[in-house]
């Protein structure tokens, strides 16, 4: 795990970036984590498409959403969504909204989502649905009020994933890494499930006890780790790696130009010898 917060905004802006690689996010989207040391505020980037969020784009808030400093950049309006989750599940530690394709066909028809293969479990077994307009009747679609984001936070309750009506899905997780695992492959599993039902409505899904237990295989196991690796692979082979993990041009500059000034002064005391 991240240790400091210089790691934990470079393990952040990976996340959104593998997302986005992933296929589950793309212009629009975020992915946020708690503050590590201060359970009471959260980091989520200004507002910039995912696959170029860098660790420097980290704005830290409050859990009303509000921004500790107030920023010179333009910030996300749908932040309440993760403040709010915070504020109702501390278990919580990252969150992440996303419209990925694979659900639009689920969300538009008011399909239950299920587990039809083992790592599908971790969305859990029809997970619930939010409709903002239930509650607050014609507005943009768009979660920007407290009392929307509090809305949809109690629509999730205990569990790890809800499903909005004609808009996208909010997942969450216990780590950064977590949420990420929960993200890619409950979206790689709607994807089958709507290509299953191309075929026919008769779907076999994982049981409750199946998905309870196959749902703990990622923190058993390596698969956490290996899936992460895996990603991480994959966007630094996309290009999309360099501002996430490499150290700043400054250090490495400055390390360059003290070397020859070394070497040069072990010349000159030779010299005097």
């Amino acid at each position: 795990m991240a240790t400091n917060l210089v790691e934990i905004r470079r393990e952040l802006s990976l996340a959104n970036r593998i997302v986005a690689n992933e296929g589950v996010i793309d212009a629009f989207g975020h992915v946020s984590m708690r503050h590590p040391d201060n359970p009471n505020r959260y980091l989520l980037s200004r507002s910039r498409a995912p696959e170029l969020v860098e660790p420097g784009d980290f704005i830290e808030y409050d859990l009303e959403s509000q921004p500790i400093r107030e920023p010179s950049v333009s910030q996300y309006s749908e932040r309440v969504i993760h403040g709010e989750i915070y504020k109702a599940r501390p278990e919580v530690n990252s969150v992440c909204h996303h419209h990925c394709p694979a659900f639009m066909p689920l969300l538009a028809t008011g399909t239950d989502y299920v587990p039809i293969f083992h790592l599908g479990a971790v969305g859990g077994i029809k997970p619930p649905y939010w409709d903002q307009h239930d509650e607050f009747g014609d507005t943009n679609m768009l979660v920007c009020k407290p009392e929307e984001g509090a809305s949809l936070a109690r629509a999730l309750g205990s569990h790890w994933m809800v499903l909005m009506n004609r808009h996208g899905v909010t997942v969450a997780g216990t780590s950064v890494k977590d949420c990420v695992f929960r993200c890619v492959y409950s979206a790689r599993n709607a994807d089958y499930q709507v290509r299953a039902l191309t075929i026919g409505d008769r779907i076999a899904s994982l049981s409750i006890g199946e998905t309870e237990m196959a749902g703990n295989i990622v923190v058993q196991t390596t698969g956490l780790t290996r899936s992460w690796e895996y990603w991480s692979m994959r966007v630094a082979k996309s290009g999309g790696a360099v501002a996430a993990e490499a150290k700043p041009a400054k250090t490495r500059a400055t390390a360059a130009k003290k070397k020859p000034v070394v070497k040069a002064k072990k010349k000159s005391a030779a010299r005097r010898k």
